[in-house]
C-alpha cells in the first residue's frame, strides 16, 4: 500500500504543476495575443479550404482570448473575420450583425486600417444582398480610408469590388474605368490574384459594351495568371467569360472556331464547377461528422468521469485497479507537461516570427519612403536648377552678340555649351524620375508612321552628316501606315537609339527598320531595328547597359559625351509600351538595337496638329511702336536679362515681381502681352492669370515656368494661358513665339 501511496502523490504533484504552468499561460498577454494570432491564421487558412466549421471555431476562440485580454483592436478584427465568414455561409443578416461590431469598436479606437477592411465587406455584403447604392457608399467608405492609411492593396479590392457593382447595375463605362484602375494598382503592387480576377472582370465588360476582341484579350490574360498560379474560383469564373465572349464572336463573324472554343470553355467551367461544389460539399459532411464526434467524446468523458468517481468511493477497489489507474493518471500528467513545453516553445517560435515581421514590414516601408523622398529631392532639385540655368544660357547668348573680344568668344561657347549639357542632363534626370515613380501617362492617337520616323531622320541627318554617317530607313512594304499609339513617346524611343548610333560611328552606315513580326486582329507587334557599323560593345557591358549612368567606360564617356541615361529611358519607355528590346554587338564591327511593341492598326489617318507656329515672317512689318509687354518676375537676374532681350527687339515694357500687383498693372493699363511667371512670393502666377481672365479673356498671356510642361499643362490650360516658354529657353524661339502673337494681334485689328 505504500508503494500506492508513491504513486498517487508524484501524480498529485504532476497535476499541480500541470494547474500551475496552464495558470501561468492563461496570465501571459503575450502569450495570449500570440494564441489570438494563431487562431485568426489557422481560421484564414480553414476558410481558404471550405472548412467553414474549423474557421468558424477558431474565431469564435480568438474571440473569447480576445475579451479575457481586454484587447479591443483583436476584436474589431475578430467581427470583421466573422462577418466575411458569414456572408461565405449566406447569413448575410449576422454578418451586419458582426460587421456593427466591428465598425463600432473601430471607430471608438481609431483604428482605420481595420476600419476600411470592414466598410469593404460591408459592401460586399450589401452587393450580394443586391443593394447596390448602399453597397457603392460602403466601397466609397472603404477608399477613403485605404487612401488615408497609404493601404494599395485593399483600395485595388475595392475598386474591383465597386467595378463590380456598377457592372450589375448596368453602368458598364464607369465599370470599366474603375476595373482599368484596379489592374494599374494590381499591376503596381504585383498581386498576381488579383490582377487575375480584374482582368477578367474587365475583359466581361468589354463584352458588354460590344468590343469583343478587347473583351477576348483582357480574359486570355486573366485566365492564363490563373491558371498559372492555381486560382481555382477566379479560373472557373474566366472559363465561363471566356465561352460567352467566343459565343458571341461567333455569332458575330459566322466563325466554328469560336462556336468551338466556346463548348470548350463552358466544359471546362462546368467541371470546374463540380469539382469545387464536391470540394465544398466533402469539407461541409467533415464540418458534421466532427461535430457529431466532438459530442460523441464529451458524452464519453462524463461517463468515464462518474465511472472514476465511483471507482474512488468504492472502498472495495482492487489493488490492480489502483496502480492501473495511478500509472494511467501518471502518463496523462507527464504527456500534459510535455504537451505544454512544446506549446510554449511553439508560442514563443510564432511570437519571434511575428517581431521579424513587424522588423521587415518598418524596413519595407522605410525603403518605400525613402525611394519617394528620392524622387521629391530629385524633381525638387532639377526643377529649381532651371532658374539659374536661364541666367547662363541668357547671359551667355547676350554676351556673344555683344561684340566680345575675340579672345573671349571661345570661353562664351564653352559656357553657352555646358549650360545646353546641363539642361540636357537635368531633363534626362526628370524623365528617369518620372519612370521609376509610375508618373508617365500613355497618350494614344492614331498618327502615320512612316512618315514619323522619316521625319526623325530627317531632324537627325544633319548629326550624321557631321560624323559622315549615310542613314537608311527600310519600311515593310506589306505594313500598314496608319496606328494608335503614343507617338511621342515612340519618337523619344527612335531619337535616343538612332542618336546612339551616329554618336559611336564615324564613316559608316545606318539601317533603320520596321516591320511586322505578328498580327492578332488590329493588333500589329511591330519590331524596329537600328543597326550600326560603329564601334560596337563588348558582352560584358551589355548585360548593364540599360541601367542609368551605365557607358562603356570612362574613357568612351568622356571622348563621345553623353550622362548614360539615354538607354535607360528608352528601356523604361518600351516597358510602358508593353515592350522588350533586344541588343546584339561585337567590337569593331557594329550594333543592332531592335524592339518590339504591339501598336493598334487604324483606317483614320493622322490627326492634325493645331500647333501654334513660329513667325516666319519678317519683324519690320510689324509696327512696335505702341507694343507695351508686362513681365511679372521676382528674380532679378531673370528680370535683367528678359529686359535686355525685349529691349533688342525694340519693345517696351514694364517689370512687376509679384502677381497681385500684376494684377492691379493690367487692370489700369493697355498691355499687349504679359510674361508671367509661375513662382512668386503671395499669389502664383497661375492664380494671377485665373484673376486676370475673369476680366480679359482675348490678352495674350505666356507663361515663363522652370517646371516641365507636361507635369502642369493641364492646369496652364486650366489656368487659361496662351502658351508656354519653358525655362531656359531659347532666345530664337522667344523671339518667334512674341513675334508670331504681335502678328496675330495686327491680323485680327486689320
Amino acid at each position: 500500500m505504500s508503494q500506492i501511496k508513491n504513486y498517487i502523490f508524484t501524480a498529485l504533484m504532476l497535476l499541480s504543476l500541470n494547474v500551475f504552468s496552464q495558470k501561468t499561460i492563461d496570465e501571459d498577454p503575450e502569450i495570449l495575443q500570440n494564441s489570438i494570432n494563431y487562431r485568426i491564421t489557422q481560421s484564414q487558412i480553414a476558410l481558404e479550404q471550405y472548412n467553414y466549421f474549423g474557421a468558424q471555431n477558431n474565431l469564435d476562440e480568438a474571440l473569447e482570448l480576445a475579451q479575457k485580454l481586454d484587447n479591443r483592436k483583436s476584436e474589431g478584427i475578430i467581427y470583421t473575420l466573422k462577418g466575411r465568414l458569414q456572408l461565405i455561409t449566406e447569413e448575410e443578416d449576422k454578418a451586419i450583425k458582426s460587421l456593427n461590431k466591428a465598425i463600432e469598436i473601430q471607430r471608438i479606437i481609431n483604428d482605420n486600417k481595420n476600419l476600411a477592411d470592414s466598410y469593404k465587406t460591408f459592401g460586399d455584403v450589401y452587393l450580394v444582398k443586391k443593394d447596390y447604392s448602399n453597397a457603392l457608399d460602403s466601397y466609397r467608405a472603404a477608399k477613403s480610408k485605404y487612401q488615408e492609411e497609404g493601404m494599395e492593396e485593399g483600395l485595388a479590392e475595392t475598386l474591383l469590388a465597386e467595378g463590380k457593382t456598377y457592372m450589375h447595375i448596368g453602368n458598364y463605362r464607369k465599370a470599366r474605368s474603375i476595373v482599368e484602375q484596379s489592374i494599374a494598382e494590381a499591376k503596381k503592387m504585383g498581386s498576381l490574384k488579383l490582377q487575375s480576377d480584374a482582368l477578367i472582370t474587365q475583359g466581361f465588360v468589354y463584352s458588354k459594351l460590344g468590343d469583343l476582341e478587347k473583351a477576348l484579350t483582357y480574359t486570355d490574360e486573366g485566365i492564363e495568371i490563373a491558371k498559372q498560379n492555381k486560382y481555382t474560383n477566379i479560373l472557373n469564373e474566366g472559363y465561363l467569360t471566356a465561352s460567352d465572349i467566343n459565343k458571341s464572336i461567333g455569332k458575330t463573324n459566322q466563325s466554328i472556331e469560336n462556336f468551338e472554343l466556346s463548348n470548350q470553355y463552358l466544359k471546362s467551367h462546368i467541371q470546374l464547377s463540380d469539382s469545387l461544389r464536391n470540394l465544398k460539399t466533402a469539407y461541409s459532411s467533415k464540418d458534421q461528422e466532427t461535430q457529431h464526434l466532438l459530442k460523441e467524446m464529451d458524452a464519453k468523458n462524463k461517463e468515464v468521469a462518474e465511472q472514476l468517481d465511483s471507482l474512488e468511493s468504492d472502498k472495495n477497489l482492487n489493488t490492480l485497479t489502483s496502480i492501473l489507474s495511478v500509472a494511467l493518471i501518471t502518463i496523462l500528467s507527464l504527456l500534459t507537461l510535455s504537451l505544454y513545453k512544446n506549446n510554449n516553445i511553439r508560442l514563443k517560435t510564432n511570437n519571434m516570427l511575428h517581431k521579424k515581421n513587424g522588423e521587415l514590414i518598418i524596413a519595407k516601408e522605410k525603403a518605400e519612403l525613402a525611394s519617394k523622398t528620392k524622387a521629391n529631392f530629385l524633381s525638387t532639385v532639377t526643377h529649381e536648377l532651371r532658374t539659374p540655368l536661364y541666367a547662363v544660357t541668357g547671359l551667355s547668348n547676350m554676351l556673344l552678340e555683344e561684340n566680345p573680344k575675340p579672345e573671349q568668344i571661345q570661353h562664351l561657347k564653352s559656357l553657352k555649351f555646358s549650360g545646353d549639357y546641363l539642361l540636357t542632363f537635368i531633363n534626362d534626370i526628370l524623365q528617369i524620375n518620372k519612370i521609376e515613380a509610375n508618373k508617365v501617362e500613355i497618350e494614344p492617337e492614331s498618327f502615320n508612321l512612316r512618315k514619323k520616323i522619316n521625319n526623325i531622320i530627317l531632324a537627325l541627318n544633319n548629326s550624321a552628316n557631321d560624323n559622315n554617317v549615310t542613314l537608311h530607313f527600310e519600311y515593310d512594304k506589306d505594313l500598314p501606315e496608319n496606328f494608335i499609339a503614343d507617338q511621342l513617346k515612340i519618337s523619344q524611343i527612335l531619337i535616343n537609339l538612332i542618336g546612339n548610333s551616329i554618336k559611336f560611328t564615324k564613316d559608316g552606315d545606318i539601317w533603320i527598320r520596321a516591320y511586322k513580326i505578328e498580327q492578332k486582329g488590329n493588333t500589329y507587334t511591330l519590331r524596329f531595328e537600328v543597326e550600326d557599323n560603329g564601334i560596337g560593345i563588348s558582352q560584358e557591358k551589355q548585360d548593364n547597359m540599360f541601367e542609368s549612368f551605365s557607358q562603356g567606360s570612362i574613357q568612351i564617356n568622356r571622348k563621345y559625351g553623353g550622362t548614360g541615361l539615354g538607354l535607360s529611358i528608352v528601356k523604361g519607355l518600351i516597358d510602358i509600351l508593353k515592350g522588350q528590346i533586344y541588343v546584339k554587338s561585337e567590337l569593331e564591327k557594329g550594333t543592332t538595337f531592335y524592339f518590339e511593341i504591339p501598336l493598334e492598326y487604324t483606317s483614320v489617318k493622322e490627326v492634325k496638329e493645331n500647333k501654334v507656329t513660329y513667325f516666319e515672317g519678317n519683324a519690320e512689318d510689324i509696327d512696335l511702336t505702341n507694343v507695351k509687354i508686362l513681365v511679372v518676375e521676382d528674380n532679378k537676374i531673370n528680370q535683367m536679362i528678359t529686359k535686355k532681350i525685349l529691349t533688342k527687339m525694340n519693345l517696351q515694357c514694364d517689370i512687376i515681381d509679384n502677381g497681385e500687383d500684376a494684377v492691379e498693372m493690367i487692370k489700369n493699363n493697355n498691355y499687349n502681352i504679359i510674361l508671367m511667371d509661375i513662382h512668386m512670393p503671395g499669389i502664383s502666377g497661375m492664380e494671377a492669370t485665373k484673376r486676370v481672365r475673369a476680366f480679359d479673356k482675348d490678352l495674350t498671356i505666356f507663361a515663363l515656368t522652370a517646371v516641365t510642361i507636361e507635369d502642369k499643362m493641364h492646369e496652364f490650360d486650366e489656368a487659361g494661358f496662351t502658351d508656354i516658354i519653358p525655362k531656359p529657353f531659347k532666345q530664337e524661339e522667344f523671339e518667334k513665339k512674341l513675334y508670331n502673337a504681335l502678328a496675330g494681334k495686327a491680323n485680327k485689328s486689320a
